[in-house]
């Protein structure tokens, strides 16, 4: 009598896309990683802190890892990389990255994060997503060299988003992200033919304005030091300070302002500074960035005159301590000048909303992102023109482009895909005992990247250090989770992905 075997009924055999190419570049990576770390390692032999001990350490573990992946994987590059290699790449390379930098704060003899996985995790993650929560407290008297890694790793998270936003997510279909696809075939829109091309030019700029914002704040008074860390951190919209009290800390000679300008920088897509450099000047007319500024026009204005007719502030600090703010929220940098927990319930509000929202794609932001929520709009507004002429025809465009059912079905997904990680996100830390509101807001900073919360636990003058290590686990797989737009992460718990 024959029988049918087992792994036949109804099941499928597992299949692991070939891991040969995605470990090689993992392995590059870490070598990258590896020789960062030399930076804040040579900063702590200069000022003789004892510091420089975790790098080398850290550094070795990563240069060890790294090595051996590459070497061992090399020369497997041959046919590029399929899709299902490409979605595994990505994560991998964020998880290997956001681990092994968790090192030289494991290591360190310095405050929540010494001897603390948790923190440790928690602390790398919120860096190299550029989200900007931090577990950390004296941070004024903090080793300069871990000061530096806590810049450079935003700063490198920063280079690593532009990067994913135009040669990997694009090419996924994620969320819409096929918008900004840069194909070589479609020259009339891009300053560059090639991707590798387009990469190089935003590299140049990317580190062209944080030499700028570096001698700006240098010039307005900050110290060397200081200048560098946070231009580091103000392009890449990552947030991290050298001061507790961050940017309230700086508030003479106009540094607040030229902190928001820099925020701006960062939020805005880098492939339009290519574009401005190569003589395209229609480039500045660009619908995500106009947008996003006429939101953040709406909303100062709003903030500020309630702040100045409520007395707290005179007519200046209340529209620079509103614009700072409200720009560090919508660039989700994550920079605070003031606890604007305690402007009032409806200021309080319209933070709450701007959360949500984000910069503009190809930049540094994190957030559900501008065009998104302008895709939405040209949707709502096709619905309702066919509710009053059902027989009428609406093409939907968005900058030129027809907006085929693909990309409307993308972003749709994402919205909801986005709110249903936001409330099991926010259900899983209310059931560590948190309340509403710090349950709420830790769970949208963290998907959205923006770095404080709101309340009196994480807000602006808070701290996510007193959280249980449970939730600061939850929160470093949220802050994953939104900076890679969720699909790229999400899929890997399909079966069916590892199916042949």
């Amino acid at each position: 009598m024959n029988r049918t075997p087992y792994w036949s009924i109804g099941l499928r055999p597992i299949s692991v896309p070939g891991l040969k190419p995605v470990l090689y570049i993992v392995g590059l990576v870490l070598l990258s990683t590896a020789a960062m770390m030399m930076f804040p390692m040579a900063v702590d032999i200069y000022f003789a802190n004892s510091g420089w001990k975790s790098f080398a350490a850290a550094s070795a573990l990563s240069a060890v890892v790294g090595s051996a992946l590459a070497v061992g994987c090399q020369g497997s590059l041959h046919s590029g990389f399929t899709l299902r290699q490409a979605f595994v790449l990505t994560p991998l390379s964020w998880f290997s990255v956001s681990a092994i930098s968790a090192l030289p704060f494991y290591f360190s003899d310095f405050g929540s994060v010494s001897g603390s996985l948790s923190n440790s995790i928690f602390e790398a993650v919120s860096g190299i997503t550029t989200t900007g929560a931090t577990v950390i407290t004296g941070l004024d008297h903090a080793p300069p060299g871990l000061l530096l890694w806590r810049a450079l790793l935003q700063w490198m998270g920063g280079i690593g988003i532009i990067a994913s936003a135009i040669a990997i997510l694009p090419a996924l279909g994620i969320g819409g992200m096929q918008l900004f696809r840069t194909e070589s075939s479609d020259r009339s829109e891009k300053a560059m033919p090639r991707v590798r091309q387009i990469a190089m030019a935003i590299a140049l700029v990317y580190v062209g304005l944080t030499v700028v914002a570096a001698l700006v704040y240098w010039i307005a008074g900050m110290r060397m030091f200081d200048a560098l860390a946070h231009a580091l951190t103000s392009i890449a919209t990552g947030g991290y300070s050298t001061s507790d009290s961050s940017f309230g800390k700086w508030e003479a000679n106009g540094i607040q302002w030229f902190a928001t300008l820099f925020m701006l920088s960062g939020s805005i897509p880098f492939v339009l500074y290519v574009r401005l450099i190569a003589g395209e000047h229609k480039a500045l007319v660009d619908r995500q960035v106009i947008t996003m500024l006429a939101l953040i026009g709406l909303a100062v204005a709003a903030v500020g005159s309630g702040l100045y007719w409520a007395g707290q502030y005179d007519i200046e600090p209340a529209f620079r301590q509103a614009a700072f703010n409200i720009v560090s929220v919508v660039t989700t940098t994550g920079y605070a000048s003031a606890d604007y927990g305690t402007w009032g319930n409806a200021a309080v509000g319209i933070f709450f909303v701007l959360m949500f929202v984000g910069g503009c794609t190809g930049s540094t932001s994190g957030g559900i992102k501008i065009f998104r929520f302008e895709v939405m709009a040209i949707m709502l507004k096709t619905h309702f023109l066919r509710l009053l002429y059902p027989r009428g025809v609406f093409p939907r465009t968005y900058g030129n482009r027809t907006l085929d059912d693909e990309i409307v079905g993308s972003v749709v997904s994402f919205f909801a895909v986005f709110f249903l990680c936001l409330g099991a996100l926010m259900i899983a830390l209310m059931a560590f005992g948190l309340d509403f509101l710090t349950s709420a807001s830790g769970a949208i900073t963290a998907l959205a990247n923006v770095g404080p919360g709101l309340g009196d636990v994480i807000g602006p003058a808070g701290n996510f250090e007193v959280l249980p290590n449970g939730a600061k686990w939850l929160l470093s797989f949220g802050m994953l989770l939104g900076r890679l737009e969720l699909f790229t992460i999400l899929i890997l718990f399909m079966p069916r992905f590892w199916r042949g």
